[in-house]
């Protein structure tokens, strides 16, 4: 049994993981004590619990070689990210000042480490400096676990089609195995991922915003987690240079993080050029910032450049999933608003911090439906499918519509139990919209937050906002009978 041969292995690896994240509660806490904010003993506590209990787990299951095996993959995935939701919850549970129930607290905690950016907050710009701080954190640790998640190891395991672009990357990112490589891997990620965090709070920065503004929306930027530091999101700045920089900057975010590794490694832009999915995917961008330009003006909302700075921001915002927004966005026409809401679906480009199917998938799917088309129309012609220079196969080719599928099957059960809770259609598309594509802007009932949903539908919403950042299958597998067995 797979339970009683690869349990400590397990065991260990998630104890660690668990005393590093632990340590994570550090620099909130010491902004908390620098801002004399009661907050620190929540920080306190969270961190003394999760670094005793990880400790623990780790030295009680020490062993003189660990091998990673593609099984414990899976485990390890979900735990990941199971046990980090549930500590990220804890300093907003714990903190007395901000009174949370449980299921808030795990809300917002699950939203936060998972980049999704919906809140239960009304009144966000009252919050204590330090909480606000750890709302951002948690969005750029999410977003750097995403991209090693997306990167180093789900093409590993060979879900969804994610091992395509596998042939493009260097070194580390070619290997066929879960092996200590992946620190290497992980390692230029992190580099890469904080030079762009860093040039982001810089354009904040001269932008307009005040350093702690923009250091804390730099960091949701670039993870596309969407936190803001303003209730009124980036709307409370009034400035078109800013939107621009969010709008830039999450498209930037949305861009496989490896095209930037070996952009750098090679000092030529050319993996940019000749990335079919990068092209495929500004050019959905392009149409959809075009339409929505022209639907605004033409409501009279605003003069045609207002409508393009406001559609350029808002199109990138929510298509990449990152979920920052303008504060009048919920009065916009509502044809425009689900429309955008549809377009959280598209997402960004594979290894990035994006959420929703990915703009690889949808290529996938495009070029394989014209296929189609050319095979009716010439039944004996020999026709392959490429993106770029590789062949699809088939294997390839059913992977990508079982996830599609599953993706949204797993949409409509999700909107039709929301419905079941007494929420109209509109309300619940938007909120599981917003929260499986980890894109956290709903419109209905939840257009000015998530308070207002019932504890069973935030518990629901958690639920969603994890199997979207795990991309379905790592729980669909550990649910199966075949995994469990020798």
């Amino acid at each position: 049994m797979y339970i009683s041969t690869r349990f400590k292995i397990v065991i260990h690896l998630c104890g660690f993981l668990v005393v590093l994240y632990s340590l994570t509660m550090i620099p909130p806490m010491l902004l908390a004590l620098v801002e004399k904010e009661r907050s620190l003993f929540a920080f306190f506590s969270t961190f003394a619990m999760a670094f005793t209990g990880g400790m623990f787990c780790w030295m009680t299951t020490r062993q003189a070689k660990v091998n990673l095996e593609t099984r414990d993959g899976f485990v390890i995935i979900v735990l990941f990210w199971l046990l980090f939701s549930a500590i990220s919850a804890l300093p907003l549970w714990l903190d007395d000042g901000l009174q949370l129930s449980l299921a808030d607290a795990m809300f917002e905690g699950v939203s936060g480490i998972t980049t999704t950016g919906a809140s239960v907050f009304h009144n966000v710009s009252a919050l204590p400096k330090s909480i606000l701080y750890y709302r951002a954190q948690l969005n750029f640790i999410g977003g750097l676990g995403v991209i090693v998640l997306a990167v180093a190891v789900l093409p590993l395991l060979g879900i969804g089609g994610m091992k395509l672009y596998q042939s493009e990357m260097p070194g580390p990112f070619k290997e066929e195995r879960l092996t200590p490589r992946l620190a290497d891997t992980s390692k230029s990620l992190w580099v890469t991922y904080m030079l762009l965090g860093g040039c982001c709070i810089f354009a904040f920065w001269l932008a307009g915003m005040s350093f702690f503004d923009a250091l804390c929306h730099g960091l949701s930027t670039v993870s596309l987690g969407g936190f803001s530091t303003r209730t009124e999101s980036i709307g409370y700045y009034q400035s078109d240079a800013i939107e621009l920089v969010a709008g830039a900057f999450s498209l930037l975010s949305a861009i496989n993080f490896t095209l930037y590794f070996v952009a750098i490694a090679r000092r030529s832009l050319k993996p940019f050029r000749r990335n079919a999915e990068l092209r495929f995917f500004f050019i959905v961008v392009a149409i959809v910032v075009a339409v929505i330009t022209l639907e605004v003006w033409r409501a009279g909302m605003y003069s045609l450049p207002k409508s393009f700075v406001h559609a350029f921001f808002l199109t990138s915002s929510m298509m990449t999933d990152n979920g920052l927004a303008t504060a009048d966005y919920a009065s916009w026409p509502t044809d425009i608003v689900v429309l955008l809401l549809s377009a959280s679906f598209f997402g960004g480009c594979v290894g990035s911090t994006c959420g929703g199917i990915k703009a690889l998938r949808f290529l996938i799917l495009f070029k394989q439906s014209r296929h189609e088309v050319h095979q009716l129309a010439h039944p004996r012609a020999i026709m392959s499918i490429r993106v770029g220079s590789a062949i699809i196969n088939d294997r390839v080719l059913r992977s990508v519509w079982s996830f599609f599928f599953l993706y949204i099957l797993t949409t409509c059960v999700f909107i039709w139990l929301l419905n079941l809770q007494g929420y109209d259609l509109l309300t619940s598309f938007a909120s599981v919209a917003a929260c499986i594509n980890n894109m956290g802007l709903g419109f209905g009932a939840t257009a000015d937050g998530f308070a207002g949903l019932n504890d069973t539908s935030k518990f629901l919403m958690c639920a969603a906002m994890l199997l979207g950042r795990l991309e379905i299958y790592p729980v669909l597998i550990l649910l199966s009978r075949t995994f469990w067995r020798s």
